[in-house]
């Protein structure tokens, strides 16, 4: 069985409990507006083109077979998006790697040994394999797969998630998951479409489901100044986590680390004017969650 997936990183120590390797897998049904993985969200290869790197050799341009680059030696190419079908003849030849393929076709048990490769790190920390992207319920065999490959070989398990998908496909997933991080990005449904795309009904409705189940959950939240940071917003997330039985929530400040990736796709960076919240805005919104009876932790 075969997945899309755009990177392995190893000794992650934000995506879960303890040293874990993080898979990202590539298709997300979302297009959150401050997401720092746009890489992850068309389910397809995608070309990136770092323009910094681009020693404007011409190479490219003369290796395309679908003509979508124009340029040539001293110039600095042009990517007809529309023609390229991100087949990589374009990176095969880049010297500089300002030419990047994201989305790579691997078998589960590729992933696998490249996960297993650090299993000491794991049984040292209490770490283990979290499966990120994008949304892995897109792919949902291929992570079921993986999932319990990885729990054959005693490694820890751990998704993340944003909860939109088909209940199917999570209980799949559940199934064969210790720990998961689910995602609560706006319990505003006319926000949740405006800065995400989709309605948060589905995402409710896996809350719930996750909740019910038994895997150990930490739910968490994005924390975007002006969008989700709101007394409201935040008095219905503590209301939802109580109606749920769970009493913790995780803070993620907003941040512009993916920023540089739009470029290299040629998209519009649409939060630009947004900055990263220090402590004097993300202490009060702590305070706020505790006040409603929740804990609240901010993540590093």
């Amino acid at each position: 069985m075969l997945g899309l997936v755009t990177n392995i990183q190893g000794y992650s120590v934000h995506d879960g409990p303890g040293i874990r390797t993080v898979v990202f897998m590539k298709g997300c049904p979302l297009e959150c507006h401050w997401c720092s993985n746009p890489e992850c969200i068309s389910p397809h290869p995608e070309l990136g083109f770092i323009k910094s790197l681009c020693t404007r050799c011409g190479k490219c341009a003369a290796a395309c077979p679908h003509e979508a680059i124009i340029g040539k030696a001293g110039a600095l190419p042009l990517t007809i998006r529309e023609k390229c079908t991100g087949c990589g003849a374009c990176a095969a030849v880049c010297i500089s790697e300002a030419r990047i393929i994201y989305g790579k076709q691997l078998a589960v048990d590729e992933v696998v040994d490249a996960v297993c490769r650090d299993q000491i790190f794991y049984q040292a920390s209490g770490g283990g394999i979290t499966v990120s992207g994008g949304e892995p319920l897109h792919q949902a065999p291929f992570v079921v797969e993986l999932l319990r490959k990885c729990r054959q070989a005693a490694i820890h398990t751990c998704i993340e998630t944003s909860g939109f998908a088909s209940a199917s496909a999570l209980r799949q997933v559940l199934a064969n998951t210790d720990y998961l991080l689910f995602d609560l990005k706006h319990l505003d449904s006319i926000k949740h479409r405006q800065y995400t795309g989709k309605s948060n009904r589905q995402i409710l409705d896996n809350a719930r489901l996750v909740a019910a189940s038994g895997v150990d959950v930490l739910f968490r939240m994005p924390l975007i100044p002006g969008i989700n940071d709101c007394r409201s917003n935040i008095e219905e997330t503590a209301g939802l986590l109580h109606a749920l039985g769970k009493g913790k929530i995780e803070l993620m400040p907003y941040h512009l680390f993916g920023k540089g990736k739009y470029e290299s796709l040629d998209r519009v960076y649409r939060l630009a004017g947004i900055s990263t919240p220090g402590e004097e805005h993300l202490l009060p919104v702590k305070k706020m969650f505790e006040d409603f009876g929740i804990e609240c932790s901010i993540s590093n």
